[in-house]
Parts: C-alpha cells; structure tokens; sequence
C-alpha cells in the first residue's frame, strides 16, 4: 500500500496528535480493559519494543513458545489507540487477544489513557527516557515513519520538541503526568531506559516482584539474551521489518539503542539550552534522568 500524505498536528484534549491515533478514539475510549490486562506506556520511542518485547518473553516465552516464532510482536501487543486506514485497528487487535495476560501498549499521556484501566487497577509498566537521547530517536523515527509529521531538519526538530509541537506532546509532561500518578496508584511500576541499558537482569528481577511472576536461573538467561539489542534487531519479529508505512531504507526502526548517541548530534549550545530547559521544568521530587551510563 501506498504511504498516505504525512498528517498535520492538530490540538486534541490539549495534546498536538495527528489522525493516526484519534480517528478511532470513541472506542479508544470506552476499552473494556481486564483485570489481568498489563499497560505497556511510554512517550514514543523511549523503549517500547524493548520492554514489549521483555514482558512477551517473561510471560510467554515458556508458556506459548510458538507465537515467539510465528507473530510480529506488533501484533501480539497492540499499539491501543494507531489506527492506519487498510491496517487492523489497534483497539480491535487488543481485543481480539485470547492470551492472558493481554499486554497493551500506547503512548497516551496519563490523562488520556481509557478509565476502565484505572477502574480495573490494571498493572502499568511506563518506561522513561532521557530526554535527548529521545529527540534524537524520535528524529529519526520521524524521517521514516509517514504516519508523523517531516520532521524537517535537525535543529528545527530539536526546537519543536523542547516546545512540546511534536506528536503526544511535550516530553516533560508526559514523563511527570506519568510519574505523578505513580505516586497514587500503586500499581504502576516506573523504569528508566538507562537502567535497563545499565543491568538489565536486575530491572528483570524488578518487574518480576511487580508482576508476581518468578523465573528460573535458565529462563532469565534466555530473556537477557533475546531481547539484546542486537539480538532484538535481526529478529524479523521484534524489528518492524514487515510493520505498514515505515521505510527501513531511509532510517532502520532498531537504530543504535544506545545512551548518549545525542553526543553525535547536539551542538554544545544546544547541550546547554536543553540542560537548562529541562531543568526548570522536571521539578518532580525524585523524578532525576541520566544522559549517560558509565
């Protein structure tokens, strides 16, 4: 299929979004969520698949190795609210799910996201990321991904991002509407991309006290060494090789996956502008991000 013109932002409930991912919205927003459902949230591209990927693993991996080898990873957890035109709706993919747990992903800021989660005290799992390495990724997602806005150049980009022009808004916001909430609703569990770069068996073991699941020696060794990068990257399942209206040839989906690759395109003023930017409004008790692991 042919890739539709790039969406122009619009405001929606206060967010800058495109069609994508409101033309379905309606039912979007009346998701009959389940009990046992567990939320995958993120601000895009701070390690959704990544964790998607870690949490399939970690409840199926043993259990139904056979969709490990059979189904996109797209598909076996759900973007809730995409909505492609000629593509199946994320909504309708969720509730097609016969596995339990189903896991759902999206990217909505906190005060978006479908009640009937919060009604059903649905376990959350909501991954950060600092905030250049984002813009970087983001980027570059952008110049391939016809369903966001051209991205344009780089130091334009850069600027709209710090505004919060970009699509799901300003980065800050979501990070802190989401973070704020934690410290509400017990059942959210809040990881940082860093920490997962930095010891990812420990973030494991984490998500394991959350989730009340318990895995052996040998299973957390076998996740540890699926979703490696690289592992995850030359894997046709988890790397977007057959996803609808990305062009791998101009940006792959799995780039770098690295911490501090916004070294190779910041400028030191523009170091310095997002440093201070940044740190006049993440003002959260607690809430601290790294642009570095050593």
């Amino acid at each position: 299929m042919e890739a539709p013109p790039r969406p122009e932002l619009f405001d929606f409930h206060g967010v800058p979004m495109t069609k994508f991912f409101t033309d379905n919205w309606e039912n979007v927003k009346t998701f009959k969520a389940k009990p046992d459902d567990i939320v995958i949230a993120t601000y895009p591209k701070s390690g959704t698949t990544w964790v998607c990927y870690l949490l399939d693993r970690l409840f199926f991996g043993k259990t139904k190795p056979e969709i490990e080898t059979s189904l996109p990873l797209y598909m076996r957890v759900p973007f809730l609210e995409l909505c492609i035109p000629g593509y199946p709706k994320g909504k309708d993919l969720a509730d097609q799910l016969t596995i339990t747990p189903r896991l759902i992903k999206t990217h909505l800021p906190v005060q978006l996201v479908p009640e009937t989660f919060w009604e059903n005290n649905c376990k959350t799992v909501y991954v950060a990321r600092n905030p250049k390495d984002v813009a970087v990724s983001f980027f570059h997602f952008s110049r391939m991904n016809s369903i966001h806005p051209s991205p344009g150049d780089w130091d334009g980009f850069l600027q709209r991002f710090m505004e919060g022009k970009l699509t799901y808004g300003a980065w800050h916001q979501h990070v802190v509407g989401w973070w704020e909430k934690k410290q509400t609703y017990p059942n959210l569990h809040y990881i940082f991309y860093e920490d997962l770069t930095e010891n990812v068996g420990r973030e494991i073991d984490k998500l394991c006290t959350f989730l009340g699941l318990s895995v052996s020696a040998e299973e957390k060794e076998s996740i540890m060494t699926a979703v490696q990068f690289e592992n995850m990257r030359d894997n046709k399942l988890t790397n977007f090789t057959n996803a609808p209206l990305m062009n791998l040839k101009v940006s792959p989906f799995m780039r770098k996956g690295k911490v501090g690759d916004w070294r190779n395109h910041f400028t030191a003023s523009q170091s310095e502008r997002c440093d201070e930017h940044y740190k006049q409004l993440i003002r959260s008790p607690g809430l601290r991000f790294r642009t570095e692991v050593i």
